[in-house]
């Protein structure tokens, strides 16, 4: 292949391409203290985002991986709070157990109901996922607004998620709700501050998907 370039690529096979990028990530990354079943997480989202220090910024519940694990092979929904990270998902890992990917906040009914209540259609996407996916896993790489409301009903006892993991990048209220879902005693997975986002979101919940194949 030409790339008409002085500079040429090491390899322009995919799977050597990812092989060599996890090992530069091994290399590279220092000491952290991740144990050994959270380390493939946190590797997959440097991986996504060529950011360590969002990378060394995640943070687990105890409980989380396995958590995880179990809520894909149980065949558990898998909620998205936008489609980007509906799309990037390898949805046939979560298929091949019975579950599938869903997003809500498109949905007729939601745009008409946050219209009604005059909020986001990311809090009403909530109320509608929960009625729909309890012991699922909640994915949430960009709506703060999503995360708070569905910590609020985690909180009034409303919502049973299996794992949550939030992510979601911004200035407004990002780091703050991320900092109250780590205040919660079920499993989820996120990072301190406003990094974040759907991408890294996808990576965290492709590398749990991976795990549940091979355990």
């Amino acid at each position: 292949m030409d790339f008409r370039t002085e500079f040429k690529p090491t390899t322009v096979q995919p799977q050597q391409i990812e092989g060599r990028s996890f090992e530069m990530i091994d290399e590279e990354i220092g000491e952290h203290p991740y144990t050994e079943e959270q380390y493939p997480i946190v590797r997959r989202v440097i991986h996504a985002s060529a950011d360590f220090e969002l990378g060394k910024s995640m943070v687990f519940h105890p409980d989380a991986i396995q958590a995880g694990i179990q809520a894909i092979r149980g065949g558990k929904k898998v909620v998205a709070d936008v489609q980007m990270v509906q799309v990037g998902v390898s949805k046939n890992r979560i298929e091949k157990y019975g579950g599938e990917v869903k997003v809500y906040i498109s949905d007729p009914d939601v745009m008409e109901e946050a219209k009604k209540l005059n909020t986001t259609r990311a809090i009403i996407s909530m109320r509608k996922a929960i009625k729909e996916a309890d012991g699922g896993i909640f994915a949430i790489g960009n709506a703060p607004t999503a995360l708070l409301e569905l910590i609020r009903l985690v909180k009034e006892g409303e919502a049973k998620p299996g794992l949550v993991i939030g992510l979601p990048v911004g200035f407004v209220s990002a780091a703050e709700s991320k900092e109250e879902l780590a205040k919660l005693d079920i499993p989820y997975i996120t990072n301190v501050g406003r990094k974040g986002g759907s991408t890294v979101t996808v990576a965290a919940l492709n590398a749990i998907s991976l795990l549940a194949e091979q355990v």
